[in-house]
């Protein structure tokens, strides 16, 4: 998201201010991180590209946007999505595991990969916008966070869907479906229906989004970084199934994406850790 990825360990672009922050425990389960940052997107307006990855992001904007109202969600995508803005623009997101957003927001699951929140916490901008405006960021996290913690009290956690979840990110999306549904304690029929009802997407595209996500950061962390290594260290098949992959969801050759960033003296994308 917006993150989406930020250049890891998060985002680096004109004069960032990024800074993330651990959500309570009640939440650890569907919430990763909430997570602040403040740019000068220049003028003219400029677009911007965010690249896929693993997570859900909500999104709150506060400055001159294009296209987007707030709060928005960035959902799974399936190739880059390119944004709009100019000036400065500070964001609020909130960083959610895809398994665990539905049960989160009490909202249909959906594969739209952008889309306006239509939703009770969208009633927050105008006081997260004042909070953001007189610089008291932990102040407008506190509100969301509360609005969360009741809204759990309410929600049962799926027990299956969080080890589900557990062993995907802890496989670094190289676990076969089948080993996911053995960590889960379901079968693979039961934990796929599931996982798409809550999710809008099978056990396997969550995966695919979650290797190419460690894939795309090592290469933007170290662009020397050897594509055969790294299709062997992610479980890909061979160079060639990593680079076919990895086209897919940027629109580019793994050895193009490593030579933009070697050019990069400040990185220009959202991506994120």
């Amino acid at each position: 998201m917006l993150t989406q990825a930020i250049y890891p360990p998060t985002m680096h672009l004109l004069e960032p201010r990024h800074r993330e922050f651990d959500p309570p425990a009640a939440l650890r389960h569907a919430i990763k991180c909430f997570w602040y940052d403040t740019r000068d997107m220049g003028e003219p307006a400029s677009t911007f590209e965010v690249l896929p990855d693993g997570w859900v992001e909500i999104i709150f904007q506060f400055g001159r946007s294009y296209g987007l109202p707030s709060p928005f969600i960035m959902g799974l995508l399936s190739q880059p999505a390119r944004l709009r803005a100019g000036g400065r623009v500070d964001i609020i997101g909130i960083r959610c595991y895809p398994w665990a957003v539905s049960d989160l927001l009490g909202l249909p699951s959906s594969r739209d990969e952008v889309r306006l929140l239509e939703h009770p916490i969208a009633r927050l901008q105008p006081t997260l916008a004042r909070c953001v405006h007189a610089g008291r960021i932990e102040e407008a996290l506190a509100h969301l966070e509360r609005h969360f913690v009741h809204a759990r009290l309410h929600i049962a956690l799926d027990g299956m869907l969080a080890r589900a979840g557990a062993a995907l990110r802890e496989g670094q999306g190289t676990m076969p479906v089948s080993e996911v549904a053995a960590a889960a304690h379901a079968s693979v029929r039961t934990l796929e229906r599931r996982f798409r009802q809550v999710s809008g997407h099978t056990v396997k595209e969550v995966s695919s989004l979650i290797r190419f996500e460690q894939v795309r950061n090592a290469l933007v962390l170290d662009p020397q970084t050897g594509i055969a290594g790294l299709a062997h260290a992610h479980g890909y098949v061979d160079q060639s199934h990593l680079s076919r992959e990895f086209k897919r969801y940027s629109g580019t050759s793994p050895a193009a994406f490593a030579g933009r960033q070697r050019l990069r003296s400040e990185p220009g994308g959202f991506v994120q850790a």
